[in-house]
């Protein structure tokens, strides 16, 4: 790990703790990170950076927890099994938070392109982007009026409707590695169509990361199509 890389993994432990601190006093964030309280004060009011072993014990291991628990609280489930994740998905600076964590947590590899589907993946999807110093590119479900090459991807449900997602040939290049996101994946339809987009571009595919899955269904089904490693920040039955 380089200079940069320790400062900003350093950084992010940081924002980790603040974001923590909006709802908890300095003895209960001592309890959940088992940190002195003296040191989070300091952390979290910027007088000084967590040494980097501390650091990745942060965003790695308590991030990912306090993350998810952040994320439980945001979002709402209702008894047909709809989410409404307006909260999370609205809110970048969450975001931004969530990317360190994702790639510590299920060790992603540094990507060329972070790939996603139009519309609710965006902000995670450039969060993850501006992460990995990466190229952000959205499928969607109609063709651009100025583009003429498109990479198609189309599959029937069992519904019987059939969906379809397009991206511009350009967005990716053969040899390309590739980060699949999404706010969501429940049956993994649109993660199987994005991994298909990949296969067609010739990219090689390094993850495929939701913040959240109901159910196993999709993240079972990515797994079956992908060697990569494949999570999810929050997870509900």
């Amino acid at each position: 790990m380089n200079r940069a890389e320790k400062a900003a993994l350093q950084l992010q432990a940081v924002a980790v703790l603040r974001m923590l601190k909006r709802t908890r006093t300095y003895d209960e964030l001592s309890e959940l990170t088992a940190l002195p309280a003296g040191d989070l004060n300091r952390y979290v009011n910027g007088h000084v950076l967590p040494g980097t072993d501390r650091a990745s014990e942060i965003v790695e291991g308590i991030g990912q927890e306090a993350l998810a628990d952040e994320l439980r609280a945001r979002i709402e489930l209702d008894e047909e099994g709809y989410v409404d994740n307006s909260r999370v998905v609205f809110d970048q600076s969450f975001l931004d938070l969530v990317a360190p964590v994702a790639a510590e947590s299920f060790a992603f590899d540094v990507p060329d392109v972070v790939l996603t589907a139009a519309t609710d993946g965006i902000t995670l999807g450039a969060a993850m982007a501006s992460f990995f110093d990466a190229d952000l590119a959205y499928a969607k479900k109609s063709k651009e009026t100025a583009v003429e090459e498109f990479i198609e991807s189309r599959q029937r449900l069992a519904s019987g409707i059939e969906l379809t997602y397009y991206l511009p040939a350009s967005s990716i290049d053969a040899g390309d590695t590739v980060l699949i996101v999404d706010d969501l994946i429940r049956s993994g339809e649109t993660q199987e169509l994005l991994l298909d987009i990949a296969l067609q571009a010739d990219a090689d595919v390094t993850g495929v990361f939701a913040l959240i899955a109901v159910g196993n269904e999709g993240l079972d089904r990515a797994r079956e199509l992908t060697e990569a490693p494949v999570g999810a920040l929050e997870q509900f039955e």
